[in-house]
């Protein structure tokens, strides 16, 4: 018996497949067994095809495949290469059980790139499982990116063949390669970032309140509200506060090309967060995730390490709301189906704009809001206390003037970004502010004494919850990292407190 390895999906995570073959003597037939999907058993013709195109006779024997462990089901062409390669090298005597074998077959014998093979190979290499495998050649740029893994690029199913009879004497087709942005390296580690700004806050005039708390929000990554009436500029600070965002590890650029590939989209490699701005009308499904038989990731998954907006926020459904407070509390989403139950990370930066009524124009000192105070109050209770219990800053928009002007360019917030950045992580912090543990914020967030009496005032004040307490500690943090300040002082709380919730 002859083996090697692939991989198929479960969830977006990869579950190693080990590829087996027997060629035992009876009525010639060639048969696929361990639940494989429709794309895998007709590979079998594509096998056929490309080992005939090769100038291969297939033996006259009783040919079985098995694809191990038996009680997952199996999906994807990128088992074709390997089933083509145990059926010729069947008289080879060397062991081939380390080696993952990863490609799709064409009828001439030639191997095809499979855009869904980057995240199977990321997952592997995370999982520490894989050392070596063949893969399509086309896909070898991409894959050099994936640390620890020796990549042999083929063309066809007779380079494949080559790799496997001369083990001893093959090398790696490419070095590893590094991402190609700017970094800087804090303790041992880099941090990558870009300075391309595609929407620009200079585009943003006047508005100052909200520009400081979309820059707080985007150096601890604390969860925002923003409020105010039709065209007063939303919308336009979430858009451009993603080219603000903090700088990336590698693993982390690695995760945002991992969901890329898994959405089919060609992975960029570059650090940028990911942004994800579903429509008011996404089904709870699109959204979380999920599906009958296999459970498929949503917008919250595919927003992991980035930014999830939601514009229009009373407009979404009650059970998407509602359902959001989980994966906003914990960073991870679970699904769970009869045929499948999968986990999920979304460690994401929430932002959620609105109207402070139906109209619109409630907080407009020029035109006359136009609902009565039963709607309005219908249309703020579509967002309920413990929903809004998860948002660490509320802002509420300014009227536009005609003599507002921008102030600062993302270039500028993006360096103090860096810099609050620089500064939280050499005090040996691993998490953004807004993610940190209680444990953590007890040994990060520590208050001088004035601060303290200030906090504990607004408590007995506002009858504060511990999450909001907690979070308040946190954004006091931030606003601290800004100025530069090892401890948080009284000027900090009290800005924190000025974006708590009315």
């Amino acid at each position: 018996m002859k083996k090697v390895s692939c991989a198929t999906y479960e969830g977006i995570d990869a579950k190693v497949v080990h590829v087996e073959s027997t060629l035992t003597k009876g009525l010639p037939s060639f048969s696929i067994v361990g639940i494989a999907s429709a794309s895998i058993t007709e590979a079998k013709e594509r096998v056929k095809s490309a080992l005939l195109s090769n100038e291969f006779s297939f033996p006259p024997k009783r040919i079985t495949i098995n694809l191990a462990p038996s009680d997952v089901k199996k999906e994807g062409s990128q088992f074709d290469l390997s089933i083509a390669l145990l059926v010729a090298l069947d008289y080879l005597e060397d062991d081939l059980s380390e080696w993952f074998v990863f490609g799709e077959l064409g009828l001439d014998g030639s191997v095809k790139e499979n855009i869904q093979l980057y995240p199977l190979m990321l997952s592997l290499a995370n999982q520490k499982v894989i050392s070596k495998a063949i893969v399509p050649y086309e896909s070898l740029q991409k894959l050099s990116k994936i640390p620890g893994v020796e990549f042999y690029g083929v063309k066809n199913l007779q380079d494949a063949i080559e790799v496997l009879k001369n083990q001893e004497s093959i090398t790696p087709n490419i070095e590893q390669t590094d991402i190609a942005y700017p970094h800087y390296e804090i303790k041992g580690e880099k941090y990558y970032y870009v300075n391309d700004y595609d929407e620009d806050f200079s585009d943003v005039k006047g508005q100052e309140v909200a520009k400081r708390a979309a820059l707080i929000s985007a150096v601890g990554f604390h969860n925002i509200l923003f409020e105010g009436s039709p065209g007063c500029g939303k919308s336009m600070i979430a858009k451009r506060l993603r080219y603000i965002l903090p700088p990336m590890k590698s693993d982390e650029i690695l995760d945002v090309a991992k969901l890329q590939a898994l959405e089919l989209v060609e992975p960029e490699f570059k650090p940028h967060r990911n942004m994800r701005s579903p429509h008011h009308s996404s089904t709870l499904a699109s959204v979380f995730g999920g599906g009958s038989h296999k459970a498929m990731i949503g917008e919250v998954g595919l927003a992991h390490r980035g930014i999830l907006f939601f514009d229009e926020l009373p407009h979404f459904s009650k059970n998407i709301l509602e359902a959001l407070r989980e994966p906003m509390q914990d960073n991870r989403i679970r699904i769970s189906r009869v045929n499948s139950k999968v986990e999920y990370p979304s460690d994401f930066l929430f932002i959620g704009a609105m109207n402070p009524c139906p109209c619109g124009n409630l907080l407009n000192e020029h035109l006359e809001c136009r609902c009565n105070e039963m709607e309005i109050q219908r249309y703020k209770n579509r967002l309920s206390d413990p929903f809004l219990d998860r948002i660490d800053m509320n802002v509420v928009m300014q009227n536009v003037k005609a003599d507002d002007k921008p102030s600062f360019t993302s270039k500028e917030l993006h360096r103090k970004v860096v810099e609050a950045h620089i500064f939280s992580k050499k005090r040996g912090q691993e998490s953004f502010n807004a993610k940190l543990s209680d444990a953590d914020v007890e040994k990060f967030c520590i208050l001088e004494s004035e601060a303290q009496d200030v906090l504990d005032m607004a408590v007995s004040r506002f009858s504060l919850t511990f999450r909001s307490i907690k979070k308040i500690q946190k954004v006091g943090r931030t606003i601290a990292d800004l100025d530069a300040s090892e401890i948080v002082k009284k000027e900090h709380i009290l800005e924190a407190l000025s974006y708590r919730r009315r």
